[in-house]
């Protein structure tokens, strides 16, 4: 395969230097007929010839070709992306969303301060204002966006291409997902764009990102898919994106990725960047997840419900993959089970290697999570199963996640190292929002005040606490009653953070 591909390249250039060196005057007949031999040289490679590699052997296949077409010629050179932005931009809007925010003294948390001065530091009350991107995909108004572009948001308003502005309403808003869709209020029909399947996407396909950055108006970048699948970049709960080199910015956020058939495939969502400017790697939401999210929203549901299989996974290890006999590491390996829950009544066993789903490979359980999100609650799935050597075909069917009480947070107070942590009692919700095995048991941080007693002990968000004074913390109850006894003459604290123990002493 490698062999042919640098037979093609090496023909590619060769054509492109006769086209350089031909005389200006040249005549339109030499011109085609030097494109029509490009194409039968490249027609001829793709078909398989009877030639040999240099050390005799037939050459190896090359893969089906694909109906794509590269361009071959001057005019192929000449064509534009103007009638597709003509078609497609109308349905791209802005999104200018605007809260209320209070102004809080840089002492507010502090028990001190709040015992012997109260709250009167904070300060009037000012707007705070954010601008993003939104694209209408039904003709009644509804717009999907990101969700951190209209976050806490109390006024909404959306922009069309036109200069039309509407005020607008939230009907659902996902944060795992970073998705959010609006409502137009208005009674007419806008234009829209179709969500296409991004199942069908591949690396180095032309796109399209539309959007307004920095606000300086309906902007539109041509580039290329540059990776799919793109999992582990820790934008949000979430983790499969499109990647791409189209230039992104500040702004872009819920603008249109759009394929050259002026489909819907992706949402622009986040950048890679060290400077807060385009680099050239950008990631976008699938419109699979996208489509699952709005068909949510139009069926009358206020928030997106995730797929419960019942299961935790870990990634596999090239180790793993050795002790297996897979040739690559790929895949998601069941690590725990919930009694009675739908991988369990499948069949499934701790052990299992989860291989694909619906034929679609498995490389790690983002990728996992992302198939059975996008396959919905109530669906069937088929899975490629490998247990020991043998491989099998699982369906499992999905259901809603079981319900759990809410749990509410507490903000400990007192006399104490903590004082100024707020903290929660994991469960399965929490736990995915920390992004931690839902299995995951204990008292997790979900918030430290400034200038409290925990920030000054470097307490940090997501933070477990372990143990205190040798005490296990499993539940808030276990916390307050060890913080209630305080300690004579030394705290001794354990925290988990990413995994690893940290173990700090206070006199």
């Amino acid at each position: 395969m490698a062999f042919r591909s640098s037979r093609i390249v090496g023909f590619l250039s060769a054509a492109l230097a006769v086209a350089v060196l031909s005389s200006p005057v040249a005549s339109l007949a030499q011109e085609k007929s030097t494109t029509d031999m490009l194409r039968d040289t490249i027609k001829g490679l793709l078909d398989g010839d009877s030639g040999k590699t240099d050390n005799g052997q037939p050459p190896a296949p090359l893969p089906a070709p694909s109906t794509k077409q590269i361009p071959l010629s001057r005019d192929d050179m000449q064509l534009s992306f103007a009638p597709l932005v003509k078609a497609t931009a109308p349905a791209v809007v802005n999104v200018y969303a605007a809260r209320q925010v209070v102004t809080r003294s840089p002492f507010a948390g502090d028990p001190f301060f709040e015992q012997f001065f109260g709250r009167q530091f904070s300060g009037p009350p000012r707007i705070q204002s954010s601008l993003g991107s939104g694209v209408i995909v039904d003709p009644s108004g509804i717009v999907v966006t990101n969700n951190h572009v209209i976050k806490d948001a109390d006024d909404i308003k959306v922009a069309l291409s036109d200069g039309r502005e509407f005020e607008s309403r939230i009907l659902l808003k996902d944060e795992a997902t970073d998705l959010a869709i609006l409502k137009i209020d208005a009674n007419e029909a806008f234009p829209t764009l179709a969500l296409g399947n991004s199942d069908n996407v591949e690396v180095g396909d032309l796109v399209l990102a539309i959007g307004n950055p920095f606000g300086v108006g309906q902007t539109v970048t041509s580039g290329i898919v540059s990776a799919q699948s793109r999992t582990r970049v820790g934008i949000s709960d979430f983790d499969f994106f499109i990647q791409t080199d189209a230039a992104i910015n500040p702004g872009n956020s819920g603008g249109a990725l759009i394929d050259m058939r002026g489909q819907l495939i992706g949402i622009n969502t986040a950048i890679f960047s060290r400077s807060g400017g385009s680099i050239g790697i950008g990631f976008a939401i699938p419109s699979n997840m996208v489509r699952a999210v709005v068909e949510t929203a139009m069926k009358g549901g206020k928030s997106f419900e995730r797929p419960f299989i019942g299961a935790t996974f870990q990634s596999v290890t090239p180790d793993v993959a050795e002790s297996l006999g897979l040739p690559q590491p790929y895949g998601a390996l069941i690590t725990a089970l919930t009694d009675g829950g739908p991988a369990e009544k499948a069949g499934l066993k701790v052990g299992d290697l989860i291989l694909s789903v619906e034929g679609a490979r498995v490389d790690n359980p983002d990728v996992l999570a992302y198939r059975l999100l996008t396959a919905g609650i109530g669906s069937t799935v088929k899975l490629n199963v490998m247990s020991g050597s043998q491989q099998r075909e699982v369906p499992v069917t999905l259901a809603s996640a079981p319900k759990t009480p809410e749990v509410q947070s507490q903000v400990i107070e007192g006399d104490s190292p903590l004082a100024g942590a707020e903290v929660t009692e994991l469960t399965p919700d929490i736990a995915r929002r920390f992004r931690l095995p839902q299995t995951t048991r204990g008292v997790v941080v979900t918030g430290v005040y400034r200038s409290s007693p925990a920030m000054r002990l470097n307490l940090r968000q997501g933070d477990i606490i372990r143990r205190i004074n040798g005490v296990e913390i499993n539940g808030v109850s276990d916390l307050t009653d060890v913080l209630s006894a305080g300690a004579s003459l030394l705290w001794r604290f354990e925290f988990e953070r990413n995994g690893a123990i940290i173990r700090q002493y206070i006199r």
